[in-house]
């Protein structure tokens, strides 16, 4: 079922409960990624673990040959801001990874992505850093601050899809303003790419509409049950300007300025919002915004 502005397509219920079971195999992949990523690992071999946990799951990457792109995951390694395709590049200390993921089940799409500071031993724990640590991370404070600034920034776009009677443009505007308050907060400036943003999900990866990452004057069509949306910001330590390499995919910031990535798939019930690729259906992420996500696992 689709609505007129931009054929927005409707998701019944159960379809809704299609791409939870789509979402949580895209978790189990990323939480696999996670855990096996560490110094010294290739690229390459993060995409191997997640193509073979989509696979154990009786699932299809949607990533691998969409308009020909030839890999399971995206990771986009430092200055790369989205679209880095899997080598034999080799991970080290100190490197910033940001990881994409697809999933589809009987039809039904699910996308995330998150970012990872790597330590000595692996990913860094974002909530348990302590700025002057003397673990052999403490130097990574700056790219930390970046990786949790961008998560905080893609749970308040989220958290404003909660709002009853509200409109889409709620999300960009709550993404720019988390973006503005984590800067404050770290005496820097950071930067919002506006040249890629979220995206509607469902049968197809990417449908309408647009979520967008920033404060426009449109205020975007009203939030109903059914629609489902990929909210996905993209924070750099810079300028937001972007340019693409060579190989035609992979998206760099043009000042050389790092760069994170956080993305969830959401659906809006009748009974409130369910983040689908959130393993918790975004109970934790959601409760510093005083949202309560409804469970459709039961």
């Amino acid at each position: 079922m689709f609505f007129s502005r931009e054929r927005v397509e409707i998701k019944t219920l159960d379809q809704i409960r299609v791409m939870r079971r789509a979402g949580l195999v895209v978790a189990r992949a990323l939480a696999a990624v996670r855990d096996a990523a560490r110094p010294g690992v290739t690229t390459a071999d993060l995409d191997a673990v997640a193509a073979r946990v989509i696979a154990e799951a009786g699932a299809t990457p949607n990533f691998l040959g969409y308009h020909g792109y030839p890999a399971t995951l995206c990771a986009s390694v430092n200055d790369e801001v989205i679209h880095g395709i899997p080598s034999d590049r080799v991970l080290e200390v100190g490197d910033v990874v940001s990881i994409d993921c697809g999933a589809v089940v009987d039809g039904w799409h699910g996308d995330s992505a998150m970012t990872m500071v790597l330590g000595p031993t692996g990913p860094i724990d974002l909530d348990g850093f302590v700025r002057g640590e003397q673990d052999g991370t403490g130097g990574h404070a700056p790219d930390v601050a970046l990786a949790r600034a961008t998560r905080t920034a893609m749970w308040a776009g989220i958290a404003a899809l909660a709002a009853d009677g509200g409109r889409l443009g709620a999300v960009g505007a709550a993404v720019e303003t988390a973006v503005e308050l984590a800067g404050d907060a770290e005496g820097v400036e950071y930067g919002i790419v506006e040249e890629y943003v979220g995206h509607g999900i469902g049968s197809a990866m990417h449908q309408p509409p647009d979520v967008v990452n920033f404060r426009t004057s449109d205020r975007g069509p009203r939030l109903r049950t059914g629609m489902c949306l990929a909210v996905e910001p993209m924070v750099t330590s810079g300028s937001g300007a972007t340019r693409v390499l060579e190989d035609d995919w992979t998206v760099v910031t043009s000042d050389g300025s790092r760069a994170a990535h956080w993305e969830h798939s959401v659906a809006i019930t009748d009974a409130g919002i369910s983040v689908l690729t959130a393993q918790d259906g975004g109970r934790a992420g959601l409760a510093p915004f005083g949202v309560t996500p409804v469970a459709l696992d039961d």
